[in-house]
């Protein structure tokens, strides 16, 4: 077995974090690319065909029978329940969006997920915040204001994406040290039965376009699976080798490219209200970033 030295092992996790990250932040434009299928069918197929790839590669590693005998445990069943109906509702608001001409919206949801995971902190578990971290949110909300008076309505997209992903992250902390595609497997599982209902839905309605669309949309559907599990698999081997405070760094190349997708590549409009609930998003996370590090080199963490 091959053993690197650390900082060797430091810099593969780098490499596992910048091809997970920046896999994540070109995303949306997988799912342009299925443009006959509905979000529908896309969300249905991409939860099945997750599943299968991840029972495939669970059977591989002879680690398909010790994550199914988890779900005896009430505890975990019960977690990685609320797990998968969370994600479900990410992955379709996310697709809704790459299909609307929102991933700019999108992009802003994942920048603002840090200042809600720190809100959730507050309100579920009475963490105690500092100064600068209040701030950060008081101006996080302000962003959100400026974005709904301006586009005069409510941003869903940002934030149901934003508050998703919160709730989800906190009931995986909630799990502990699951392995990734364990987690997944587990996760997914639970929600195959709404997913195949969703599939029977379209087939019944406007006919699912996997079967009438040509080779090209077979074949990219047919990879949901491995789009959504190999940049999962990659942060989860960047998690092992890299300090918390690098991952955490990193997770904003996923907006960051997300933003620069919709705005340069998709062509999104970008009103003043976007640039301006962009611009206080990123004021906020300078702040939020800047004293988290800074409490960390206090603390020597």
């Amino acid at each position: 077995m091959l053993v690197l030295e650390p900082d060797q092992n430091r810099r593969a996790g780098l490499g596992y974090g910048l091809a997970a990250y920046g896999l994540w932040g070109v995303l949306p434009l997988y799912f342009v690319a299925l443009a006959p299928a509905s979000p529908t069918e896309i969300l249905g197929w991409r939860i099945v065909l997750s599943l299968v790839f991840c029972v495939l590669l669970l059977a591989i590693g002879r680690q398909l029978g010790p994550a199914l005998e988890l779900l005896r445990t009430p505890r975990i069943a019960r977690l990685t329940a609320i797990a998968g109906v969370l994600i479900l509702i990410n992955w379709g608001i996310f697709v809704i969006a790459t299909r609307t001409d929102h991933v700019v919206d999108a992009a802003l949801g994942y920048f603002i997920n840090p200042l809600v995971t720190a809100f959730l902190g507050v309100v579920i578990l009475r963490e105690r915040l500092r100064v600068a971290q209040w701030v950060a949110l008081g101006v996080g909300a302000l962003a959100v204001v400026v974005l709904m008076v301006g586009y005069g309505q409510f941003p869903w997209i940002a934030l149901g994406l934003a508050f998703s992903f919160g709730f989800y992250g906190f009931v995986k902390k909630r799990l502990g040290d699951m392995p990734a595609l364990t987690g997944l497997t587990l996760e997914t599982l639970w929600v195959t039965p709404l997913a195949l209902l969703m599939l029977v839905w379209v087939a019944q309605g406007s006919g699912l376009e996997i079967a009438v669309n040509g080779p090209v949309l077979i074949v990219l559907l047919a990879s949901a699976g491995i789009v959504t599990s190999v940049p999962l698999l990659l942060f989860a081997a960047a998690t092992r080798r890299l300090p918390l405070s690098s991952v955490g760094l990193l997770q904003y190349l996923n907006p960051i490219l997300q933003a620069l997708v919709g705005i340069f590549i998709l062509a999104e409009p970008m009103p003043v209200e976007r640039w301006w609930g962009l611009g206080l998003i990123m004021v906020a996370l300078v702040i939020f970033v800047s004293d988290s590090l800074t409490a960390r080199r206090f603390t020597g963490q």
